[in-house]
């Protein structure tokens, strides 16, 4: 067959670059770009996307396409370009970029769910008629009817089904008889619950909201690229100036994406959304089912939803006339896919997206990012100060608590101390509320041999085994392996009687503050306490209700929550990161506590904050305790500037993994030995080193870091690099990696 024309198709299966293929003529004025089509490879029918036409192909004998599966493009100009530019920047194939945009839910054969409608055939009247008539020969029929009657609109066939003694047979007779008749209907499976929100009235803004406002509102008005960094205190209104940007979007006929980096904030963003708006929402984030998530995706290609919020993911939502793109809490490392290629960070994607898009987009957080707040600094991005509380209360009073001392006065080890524990028995005397924070799960973090002075580690993973005392487990955060009951003889040298647990975790830290306060009232946040769907709400909704009077949690606690009724917040543990060896560790410490102690105060009473370390005068600490967030990223961006780490340089880690550490060490060192032969003096490379991690899921892993000054030279140069793929070396190019260890 001849073609006059060909499509470049990217084909679902893990084929690094597009296949051609011959559009037939009777197809010729039916393709699009972004169109899944049908195809042939090696004689199996297979499936794929468009990205490009060709008048001409090298290829003899090409394949035809065999069929248009899809009837518009599935892509918006804007992603297509996004998808583009994700394979040149975070040095992916176009295939892996791709499955970001067109998510597997929309690749899958999957369909709109319907369910079948009984309604009647014939006026009520006559029906009531026809029902006295049937009933003392037909009952099982009368039966149908009355049911039927009680519905004029109709009923679903499975909610009819499910009365007592009502079965299908009489139902396929009415409807045979031309008495009642059945028709589907589509079920739209990402609907939200209506009942559970109230409407709101926009607030009285500040001064400072009113400009930081009036900056963005000008933006969206005048259809240009604009990126918006607000740094705000926590508790100084940005979920406000979101809120009221998003009204203003609206009226301007554009839509809104809005990404949140947690779960766990999902639902009281879309409750804040739902209060003030009566659009239809869609929600993306990974807890959704298949059905959920397909009907939400289509209803927004459409254009019958304007606002879409979620985690990362929902960064790539096919929205028509996009106009604002909002990202709270930027900082966040959950906003970086860290699992697979390509390894994007959402908050870069977004304003990438955004200029493709001439739209707006708006970074928030008390805590920026370094690199954001250096963009801001070069006029990259307008930068916003929001340096009070929108309620008018003054800032927690922080108290910082030297454990060394705590330990030393009490002749052993305290999880709490005596200042924190005088705290908790005041605000719980005064109905108020409490938030404790200790970013470790499990009662204990490890279990170690007195003997040979050697941690309990999983078979499986170079990590230690966490034991969690309600299970009575020995549990690896990793992989997931366990032992149950826990070991009784070192798994090194085989004493006996010499293993020690240490280390606290948040399920310790409830046990003991029951211990010490037998009647109090606790809820518990971690992963061990969220792994069902809707957990996270549920949890949130009893604390903001009062059923408890302390909240324990890690991080997911940390950022973005509301609660008003809490007027201390604990930290335990605030050093614990500090001597992680990556670059990133003062950083990360400085926003994690910043972040928990924005979460005391935030009512009309005035906050407390209780910070327990061990390092009372470090100055990340210290900066940290009195918000002095300026003075921090000054700081560190001096310390980054002589050391040449981003935002000076960027980084790239390459990671190899694999079954046999020989072969993936020795295709690590051919790896670096030959891009070291292609860059210039421009960029450097680090050694191949073990990752700190050295075994998970009995894959070994080395890695290497890069620091170059331009990423995308250095992605091509990767991406040509004349290097033959192992099957049993699994190869990840991180771009802009949130760590290096």
């Amino acid at each position: 067959m001849k073609f006059s024309l060909f499509a470049k198709v990217i084909l679902d299966q893990k084929i690094n670059k597009p296949l051609d293929y011959g559009i037939p003529p009777e197809l010729v004025n039916k393709v699009k770009l972004g169109q899944r089509v049908s195809i042939l490879l090696r004689k199996k029918e297979c499936k794929g996307t468009i990205i490009a036409f060709e008048k001409k192909t090298f290829i003899k004998n090409v394949s035809p396409i065999l069929e248009i599966l899809t009837e518009d493009s599935l892509l918006t100009d804007d992603l297509f370009a996004l998808a583009t530019w994700m394979s040149h920047y975070y040095c992916s194939s176009m295939q892996k970029a791709l499955s970001c945009t067109l998510p597997s839910i929309v690749r899958k054969d999957m369909q709109q769910k319907t369910q079948s409608l009984i309604e009647r055939n014939i006026s009520e009247p006559k029906l009531i008629a026809y029902c006295a008539e049937i009933r003392a020969k037909f009952p099982k029929q009368a039966q149908v009817l009355d049911e039927i009657l009680k519905h004029p609109e109709g009923i679903f066939l499975t909610e009819l089904l499910g009365h007592k003694h009502i079965t299908k047979s009489p139902i396929d007779t009415l409807i045979k008889n031309k008495i009642l008749r059945s028709r589907k209907i589509s079920i739209d499976r990402s609907e939200l619950e209506e009942d559970d929100f109230f409407p709101t009235k926009n607030k009285q803004l500040t001064e400072e909201q009113t400009a930081t406002l009036k900056a963005i509102e000008s933006g969206l008005e005048s259809n240009t690229f604009q990126p918006h960094l607000i740094l705000g205190v926590t508790g100084s209104g940005k979920t406000e100036i979101y809120l009221q940007a998003i009204e203003k979007a609206l009226k301007l006929n554009k839509a809104v994406i809005m990404l949140v980096p947690e779960i766990a904030l999902t639902s009281q963003t879309i409750e804040r959304l739902k209060g003030r708006f009566q659009e239809r929402i869609a929600v993306f984030h990974h807890r959704l089912s298949d059905g959920q998530r397909f009907d939400a995706w289509h209803k927004v290609r459409k254009g019958e939803i304007s606002i879409v919020v979620g985690a990362r993911s929902a960064v790539f939502s096919p929205v028509h006339n996009l106009g604002l793109l909002i990202v709270d809490e930027e900082q966040e490392n959950s906003y970086k896919q860290l699992e697979d290629s390509p390894c994007y960070h959402a908050r870069d994607v977004a304003v990438m997206r955004a200029k493709m898009a001439n739209a707006t987009v708006i970074l928030g957080s008390a805590t920026p990012s370094l690199e954001s707040y250096y963009n801001a600094k070069m006029n990259k991005y307008t930068l916003h100060t929001l340096s009070k509380r929108a309620t008018g209360i003054e800032k927690p009073q922080v108290k910082i608590i030297n454990m060394a001392y705590e330990k030393e006065r009490a002749k052993n080890f305290s999880l709490f101390s005596d200042p924190l524990l005088q705290a908790i028995a005041k605000k719980i005397a005064n109905g108020e509320q409490i938030i404790l924070f200790l970013n470790r799960r499990g009662y204990y973090t490890c279990q170690v041999c007195s003997n040979c002075l050697k941690t309990q580690s999983c078979q499986h993973c170079d990590v230690s085994l966490t034991y969690h005392r309600g299970d009575n487990i020995l549990s690896c955060h990793l992989c997931g392996f366990t032992r149950k009951p826990p070991i009784e003889k070192c798994l090194h040298c085989k004493s006996e009687e010499t293993l020690k647990y240490r280390g606290p975790g948040t399920e310790q830290v409830e046990r003991t503050l029951h211990a010490i306060f037998p009647n109090i009232r606790t809820l518990r946040m971690d992963r061990d306490t969220t792994r069902h769907k809707g957990s996270h709400d549920k949890i949130f909704r009893q604390f903001r209700a009062g059923k408890a009077d302390v909240l324990i949690g890690t991080q997911m606690i940390a950022k973005g929550l509301h609660f008003p009724n809490v007027t201390l917040v604990g930290i335990l543990g605030a050093d614990s990161s500090l001597n992680i060896p990556d670059f990133r560790s003062n950083e990360s410490v400085f926003t994690l506590i910043t972040q928990v102690a924005g979460r005391s105060g935030r009512g009309e009473i005035e906050g407390e904050v209780i910070i327990q370390t061990q390092l009372p005068d470090h100055h990340v600490i210290k900066l940290a305790s009195e918000e002095k967030t300026f003075e921090f990223f000054d700081q560190e961006l001096n310390d980054r500037k002589l050391f040449g780490y981003p935002p000076f340089s960027r980084l790239a880690k390459i990671t190899f993994s694999g079954k046999d550490p020989q072969k993936v060490s020795s295709y690590g060192e051919k790896f670096h030995s030959l891009l070291k032969s292609k860059i210039d003096s421009s960029t450097e490379l680090f050694p191949l080193t073990p990752c700190a991690y050295t075994k998970i899921k009995d894959n070994h892993r080395f890695q290497f870091i890069i620091k170059t000054k331009n990423i995308l030279t250095l992605s091509k140069t990767i991406k040509t690099l004349p290097m033959k793929t192992l099957h049993s070396v699994r190869v990840l190019i991180d771009v802009n990696p949130t760590s290096t260890w």
